[in-house]
């Protein structure tokens, strides 16, 4: 039986107002738990840069909270190194991609202390998040420098979309392991970070500042690289800041 025009308008309208409130409810049961999904993930990408992915993939939610909690102490500071105590600004609420499209100078840094187990006052490394963009999207990943704040502890790479087989080799130890024991800045003191280079199958053992690189992934390397140094470069002073006061403390 063919309806009219006012029936089908009206129930078209109807529909869509019972969609909309069906989307509307399912996005308030579901975000709190996409909320904690997320902020877990990112837990574990933090913690990947000080401890290996296999030790990570045995722990249960809990346990990685748990986990972060005690070992973990996030602070947050500005491009001149000095930690940001005001305004109610936390690393947890840093949103990294977001402040990636300001000036550097307005963008706000998170530092993620990992410290000795039941040793607070014991630092083991500082974590340094990153942010950059690859050949198709975006990547990240978090730094760990040793307490000298130059040796490469260890390091997470993530990608938003990068070509499976290819640049998409980032999240891979094997790449991430390249990296440990690199140096950040050379003898002099200057910021040189480490690059990733072009090709793959060469030794870059005795190269401070170099590793192998990723066959046919040259443009996620170069990425990765930018965003190494240009983030290297913003915690510079931070960096350098705690160095200063470790030599006058040794003094």
């Amino acid at each position: 039986m063919q309806q009219s025009n006012t029936y089908i308008i009206v129930y078209s309208a109807v529909l869509t107002i019972i969609l909309g409130l069906l989307l509307s409810g399912s996005a308030q049961v579901l975000g709190p738990w996409q909320r904690d999904a997320i902020a877990l993930d990112k837990k574990k990408q933090i913690l990947g840069a000080v401890i290996s992915a296999e030790k990570i993939a045995g722990m249960t939610p809990e346990d990685v909270k748990a986990f972060y909690a005690s070992r973990i102490s996030p602070i947050v500071v500005d491009i001149s190194g000095k930690e940001i105590t005001e305004g109610g600004i936390t690393a947890e609420k840093v949103e990294i991609a977001k402040d990636y499209k300001k000036p550097a100078e307005e963008r706000a840094y998170p530092v993620y202390i990992f410290h000795a187990e039941g040793k607070p006052d014991q630092i083991e490394s500082y974590i340094f998040p990153m942010y950059g963009a690859g050949l198709w999207d975006a990547i990240w990943g978090y730094v760990a420098l040793k307490t000298d704040l130059n040796t490469i502890a260890g390091i997470t790479l993530a990608h938003a979309s990068e070509t499976p087989g290819l640049g998409a080799r980032i999240t891979e130890g094997k790449v991430q392991e390249r990296y440990i024991d690199k140096k950040i800045f050379d003898e002099s003191g200057a910021l040189i970070a480490v690059m990733m280079q072009k090709g793959e199958g060469k030794n870059y053992d005795s190269d401070a500042h170099k590793v192998d690189g990723m066959s046919g992934a040259t443009i996620t390397g170069n990425g990765v690289n930018t965003m190494l140094k240009s983030y290297m470069g913003c915690y510079e002073a931070y960096i350098k800041s705690k160095t200063a006061s470790k030599a006058v403390a040794i003094l």
